[in-house]
């Protein structure tokens, strides 16, 4: 498989839908994003060359997503921009202008600027131009020249939005045509988004942070450190009390585990996917007596069936559930788990290392929790989080480290603590992440519309997108390939790998721009897989009559 632009179309725009389009576009570049006209209500622009213009545009579906306008009537916008503008050109010179170049902003990068190139080059020689004439903005003109462009003449325009006349001959276009081939190329493999549900995509201000000199966990400024990092902690979820140590979510979990081996009798574990299962294997590595409601992977367990549990087993003292089990993007309701916890006097326990900073989590009423820097915070892994409801005294029987207690009583700085790793998550939560929900249902439909089948409803997690592959396609050879246009999902989990899916996780920064065209990529090679294997069972249809 490889990129391409199958899926756009190169036309002359001809439908009232398209012109319409055309009009929007146009606002939205000429106004909003260079404002060279006044706003206004309806948010179109028509040019004053509209009467004369041919538009070529670049199509997706119904989509325009990019325009460039042709005129051949003198006189051009540049005659009245340049004296004399015939003294600039070349002898025998038939020119036309070329104007309004807009590509919507997901789109940029290249590709499209070259496809609408090829198609207005085609058009101009069918009626007869041997030059085009532009008033290009000076801060592409590297990228004008690579295509074959030549400056002439001074600058035009404003001293705001400066633009520099040049024209483009047949033979030039040619003659830099491969060049210009071999820089898209490289500006293909020069995207980058990572979609991992950690490591994620890390704020600017959160890398800063993380390159401060680093102090003592001994002095003042980081025990002042600790304590806002602990605030902010609190604030965000809602609960008494966060411990802060230098470890993973599986630290965190044993943490939990530990802190249940010594201060209650029986529990219930809940598993529908992997990390459910996970909490069953610290479990039992911890001696832990425990019922367990187990199911098939993105099977739903019921607070029906929990209550019928905890009803039968009143000797049962906690509840030990993962929020979002990261393997599927299931999340178990928190409120109906509290509140049925509260009825039969359990404490509740909760893993939210995928929750925590995704989606609003309360842990108001919640005994003990798990978390994570990596993920839903957007900073960098290394460090783990505890959230407890009481407070709680150190206990010999429990490892040092381990200690939920000690570290209390040290104010979360009993050991060696990470400098930089607290800085940076410090900034990552003085500087939330938008919402998702919105991004990730548009994900959603767009992976539908080409016929993946996505694990998704209304109980399930917007920062974790699940795709199942079918039609004999791999999801390592898929996230492979993805790979070579720099958009790297999560598929090399072996939970993902046996089942054939691959996943979008959307924690760290998602710039929205950057997600959508690494969505387009990631449709875009799935229908040509699929175009590919078409083509191929219709030749192997035809081997045997």
């Amino acid at each position: 498989m490889s990129h391409s632009t199958t899926h756009i179309q190169y036309k002359i725009a001809e439908y009232a839908d398209e012109m319409e389009q055309i009009y929007q576009l146009n606002y939205e570049t000429f106004v909003e994003e260079i404002p060279q006209h006044q706003t206004n209500s309806e948010r179109k622009l028509i040019d004053r060359f509209n009467h004369e213009n041919t538009y070529i545009i670049a199509k997706k579906e119904d989509e325009v997503i990019g325009m460039i306008s042709v005129n051949g009537k003198r006189p051009f916008s540049l005659d009245q921009k340049l004296d004399n503008l015939d003294t600039y050109l070349p002898e025998q010179a038939l020119p036309c202008e070329v104007r309004l170049l807009s590509i919507k902003t997901r789109y940029r990068g290249g590709r499209i600027f070259y496809g609408m190139c090829e198609k207005l080059v085609s058009y101009c020689l069918e009626q007869g131009y041997n030059m085009a004439l532009i008033s290009g903005t000076v801060r592409q003109r590297k990228l004008y020249k690579h295509i074959g462009f030549q400056a002439f003449g001074p600058l035009v325009g404003t001293e705001k939005a400066p633009y520099q006349p040049m024209f483009l001959t047949k033979k030039n276009f040619e003659l830099s045509s491969k060049v210009f081939q071999r820089l898209m190329q490289r500006e293909e493999k020069r995207f980058y988004h990572n979609f991992l549900p950690g490591p994620v995509e890390i704020p600017e201000a959160v890398k800063k942070a993380w390159q401060e000199p680093p102090i003592s966990h001994r002095s003042s400024k980081f025990r002042e450190t600790v304590k806002n990092v602990q605030h902010q902690l609190c604030n965000l979820t809602n609960a008494n009390y966060a411990e802060i140590v230098v470890g993973t979510g599986t630290l965190a979990n044993d943490m939990v585990a530990a802190q249940l081996s010594v201060h209650f009798g029986r529990g219930l574990i809940l598993a529908n996917g992997e990390f459910g299962e996970r909490l069953i294997d610290h479990g039992n590595r911890w001696g832990l007596s425990f019922e367990k409601i187990y199911k098939q992977w993105n099977t739903s367990i019921t607070i029906e069936e929990i209550e019928s549990v905890l009803a039968e087993n009143p000797d049962i003292k906690w509840l030990w559930t993962v929020h979002c089990d990261t393997s599927t993007g299931y999340v178990f309701p928190l409120d109906d788990l509290q509140a049925v916890c509260n009825k039969h006097n359990v404490h509740l326990c909760v893993d939210a290392c995928s929750t925590v900073g995704v989606f609003p989590v309360d842990l108001k009423g919640v005994y003990l929790a798990s978390t994570v820097s990596g993920k839903g915070l957007a900073s960098y892994p290394g460090i783990a989080i505890v959230f407890h409801r009481k407070e709680i005294l150190p206990n010999e029987r429990i490892p040092n480290y381990l200690d939920i207690g000690r570290y209390q009583a040290y104010e979360s700085v009993p050991y060696t603590h990470s400098f930089n790793g607290l800085l940076a998550l410090e900034a990552a939560l003085s500087n939330p992440q938008p919402t998702i929900k919105e991004l990730a249902d548009k994900i959603c439909h767009e992976f539908n519309s080409v016929g993946m089948t996505v694990l998704r409803g209304d109980g399930y997690s917007p920062g974790i997108i699940t795709a199942s592959l079918s039609n004999g396609m791999s999801s390592r050879d898929f996230g492979d390939h993805l790979k070579s246009f720099g958009v790297h999902v999560s598929y090399e989990s072996g939970y993902l790998l046996r089942r054939n899916w691959f996943q979008i996780a959307l924690m760290g920064e998602q710039k929205y721009e950057s997600v959508m065209k690494a969505i387009d990529i990631i449709k875009n090679q799935y229908k040509q897989y699929l175009e590919e294997k078409g083509t191929e069972d219709e030749k192997n249809s035809g081997l045997f009559i």
